[in-house]
């Protein structure tokens, strides 16, 4: 790697952790919080406002049914908090509810879950990001055309603070996000207690009117309660990442089980205040606000009209005016903790796709931590896939959020419905009274969340399942059929490798054949002449293929020159081919002596600058990658390291891999010889 970009490293990451220190990168309750809460306390910002934009459809009529809606949004997240406080003490290994539907329903509903938190995740990132992008652009309408610009830098930015460790991050986001819960109180205490007083806020929309979507719709019978349905799923947002402590378990200190459920009620607590609240206050206000600022009645101008978002005619109303500190201290917390929301997907991504990968349903460097301990591969998978959902959907918000929360509550009733069985288990084992009572009352919670969130998710799968859901689904569905991929591939080859026989298994060639493949007679090819030797093969030959008759008389003249004793075979390649010709002649002598074994020896240059590698290599590369196709042959690369790799024989501060291997930091791994092929799970 280049100094530069080691340097850049460096200051974006940090230095190198040893594996013993994991144990120091453990979270306190304080730090938690905000790491995996900051998803679903955020989510009050944008859940209430997605409320409002459903039942607007059908004009100012409608609004009435907020506080039901809300009300419903705040019964269904406190049963969820308890089941997953049930999911947190039955596993703390963590995995959450692919741990729990895994083991209890089978690995086919397990990978379900994995598949739907997987593209739920994604959206999490992608929505938080967007929707943190509108409250600035709410506080600073002249930024509108650089949504998606700053939607891309907000995610790169998180990547990287997330690719410093997770204690790292967790001090850098409890600031904001302690600072947007104050800010929100504040607000919320301020604005009931200016109603309570006989001084009600009013948002800036409230003397606006909206036109229905279709001018003479008259709602009643179903399409009202498919409205009213509708605007339920949209207010269900505020539940999405409330899974994800449970994912995390093993992140948090001793006792692991108890503080994450002490972090997980907090959580609950904190977000039904905050989105009661909002709710309330956006009644008290009338906050007006429609998906088409068109459709808003008494606007000179509706073309260029940039609504604000609920949050912020909140704060507005409330602190007096879009001018005052307290409207723009609350734009830019609320902003700050959408775009940090997205933190929670980046620590529960990478854990599940860890597990995931553990069980050989994921690429196994997913798997492996990074320099400072993180699983930066999938940090890194999530950043690259949130970016191309955003540059498609144009960090638009009402675009996204259609695509969102089928995945987290497919995984919520799921996860009910496996903790259903796990207590029925458990209470076919029990004999003490105590216990089966507390067993009974546990999977009457469980029994109660997998009732209720299979009827959301029905519900949300109706209603926005034709307004975009639809790729959500498609998605879950491509990434569980390459999962179920992933793993036969990996159990085929674990079997086909399996040692069932050592003396059968293990077969000693009859003889070594040893191949050096030479172009032209230099230092590279008298070194892997050398190495050929050391091997002491039982026949060594050198192998050129002719292209050019001037080239070949200049090289057999400098071996009869320089007497080396190595017979030279010359292949003729009248059509040019220099890679069919030796690959023929090399299986032609397998297949002459088919208990022996046949090593390649090639030459291969070690350069110092990317560029040098257009330049060199490229026919070695291809001759390894044909050899390698055929059983009975080995292919070594034998480096000659010219002088632009100027750092080839300097010692480095850490091999690749060293962290997992528990290297000290100046252990250094000199590998003269690179023999292939390798295992492919190896560093």
């Amino acid at each position: 790697m280049p100094t530069a970009i080691k340097i850049l490293k460096r200051l974006v990451i940090g230095r190198a952790r040893r594996s013993e220190e994991l144990g120091e990168t453990l979270l306190p309750k304080r730090l938690a919080l905000p790491i995996f809460a900051s998803d679903p306390l955020s989510s009050v910002a944008y859940a209430t406002q997605e409320i409002l934009l459903v039942l607007t459809l059908g004009g100012l009529a409608y609004l009435h049914f907020t506080p039901w809606i809300g009300a419903a949004v705040v019964a269904l997240m406190t049963v969820v908090v308890l089941s997953y406080r049930q999911v947190v003490h039955a596993y703390p290994s963590g995995g959450g509810s692919y741990a729990v539907v895994s083991t209890n329903l089978g690995p086919s509903a397990g990978l379900v879950v994995g598949a739907s938190l997987l593209v739920d995740y994604v959206m999490t990132v992608a929505v938080s990001v967007a929707s943190g992008v509108d409250n600035i652009i709410s506080a600073v309408p002249s930024l509108a055309d650089y949504r998606v610009l700053m939607a891309l830098c907000f995610v790169a930015l998180l990547t990287a603070l997330n690719l410093r460790g997770l204690r790292e991050s967790g001090r850098l986001f409890a600031a904001p996000t302690y600072l947007f819960i104050g800010g929100m109180l504040i607000m919320i205490g301020t604005g009931l207690l200016r109603y309570l007083l006989g001084d009600a806020p009013v948002a800036e929309s409230s003397r606006y009117g909206i036109t229905p979507q279709e001018a003479d719709l008259d709602l009643a019978g179903l399409a009202l309660v498919m409205l009213v349905l509708r605007a339920f799923s949209s207010g269900c947002t505020a539940l999405t990442g409330v899974e994800a402590i449970s994912n995390g378990v093993p992140a948090f200190r001793r006792p692991k089980s108890q503080n994450a459920a002490n972090t997980l009620a907090a959580m609950g607590i904190i977000a039904v205040i905050l989105f009661v609240g909002v709710t309330t206050l956006a009644i008290v206000a009338k906050v007006h606000i429609a998906d088409d600022p068109c459709r808003l009645t008494g606007l000179p101008d509706c073309a260029g009209h940039t609504q604000r978002t609920v949050i912020a005619q909140l704060a507005a109303a409330v602190f007096g005016g879009a001018d005052s500190f307290g409207f723009f201290y609350l734009q830019a917390v609320t902003a700050l903790i959408l775009i940090l929301a997205a933190n929670t997907a980046f620590n529960g991504f990478p854990l599940l796709s860890s597990i995931l990968a553990q069980d050989s349903y994921l690429p196994r460097q997913l798997h492996n931590r990074g320099d400072r301990l993180v699983f930066s591969n999938g940090i890194i998978a999530l950043a690259v896939v949130a970016g191309l959902l955003l540059y498609g959907f144009k960090a638009n918000v009402t675009s996204l959020i259609h695509l969102y929360i089928l995945g987290v509550f497919t995984s919520f009733t799921l996860s009910q419905t496996g903790m259903i069985r796990h207590w029925n288990r458990a209470l076919h084992n029990e004999t003490d009274p105590a216990q089966r009572r507390r067993h009974h009352l546990a999977r009457a919670v469980n029994s109660t969340g997998a009732a209720v969130t299979g009827l959301v998710l029905v519900i949300v799968l109706v209603t926005k399942f034709t307004q975009g859901a639809w790729l959500a689904v498609v998605a879950a569905t491509v990434l569980w059929l390459m999962m179920r991929g992933i793993r036969r591939q990996y159990d085929r080859t674990t079997t086909e490798l399996a040692v069932t026989d050592p003396r059968q298994d293990s077969v000693p060639p009859t003889r070594v054949l040893a191949i050096v493949l030479v172009s032209t007679l230099n230092k590279p090819t008298l070194r892997a002449l050398d190495y050929a030797r050391a091997f002491r093969p039982d026949h060594l030959e050198a192998l050129t293929v002719a292209v050019d008759q001037e080239s070949l008389s200049t090289l057999l003249g400098q071996w009869n020159d320089f007497d080396i004793q190595v017979p030279l075979k010359v292949l003729r390649s009248p059509y040019r081919e220099i890679t069919r010709p030796a690959v023929a002649y090399v299986r032609s002598v397998r297949r002459d002596g088919p208990h022996d074994l046949v090593a390649v020896f090639i030459p291969e240059y070690v350069v110092g600058h990317w560029w040098e590698n257009f330049l060199h290599n490229q026919t070695a590369l291809w001759l390894k990658s044909r050899l390698l196709l055929t059983p009975g042959v080995t292919v070594t690369s034998v480096p000659w390291q010219l002088s632009s790799a100027t750092g080839t024989h300097r010692p480095i501060a850490r091999a690749p891999g060293s962290v997992r291997r528990g290297e000290p930091p100046n252990t250094v791994g000199h590998t003269a010889l690179h023999t292939t092929p390798q295992d492919p799970d190896t560093d």
